[in-house]
């Protein structure tokens, strides 16, 4: 594992601590489908929660939310309709969420943003 895929392991650990501290149910981690993988699935009350986990250890080259990109929106619209497809789901409530890690001076800070795609 290279230190970018540690970073990114770490944050998204955070975010699923950070997810269940808030009520969240964790259901499935880092699930990959044709074409992508979904950080985290999660269950908040009769919600489905997908959720893209971005960290970062400095804003240099932007905000960790602005590296969900029209093309990774659209992937991961494919990914929970496998997701979903695969599960049996079908007609409950789905939400795609985006969790932001920033990791500055050893210090953590989380945003969440629901509904985002």
């Amino acid at each position: 594992m290279n230190s970018n895929q540690n970073v990114g392991k770490y944050g998204e650990d955070r975010a699923a601590e950070f997810l269940e501290k808030i009520g969240y149910e964790i259901i499935e981690r880092n699930w990959r489908g044709s074409g992508g993988e979904i950080d985290i699935v999660a269950r908040d009350r009769d919600c489905l929660v997908f959720a893209e986990v971005k960290t970062r250890t400095r804003t240099g080259f932007g905000h960790p939310f602005e590296a969900i990109t029209t093309r990774k929106v659209q992937t991961m619209r494919k990914l929970v309709s496998q997701w979903c497809h695969g599960q049996g789901y079908s007609l409950g409530k789905v939400r795609l969420d985006a969790i932001s890690v920033l990791i500055v001076g050893g210090r953590v800070n989380i945003e969440h943003l629901k509904q985002v795609f």
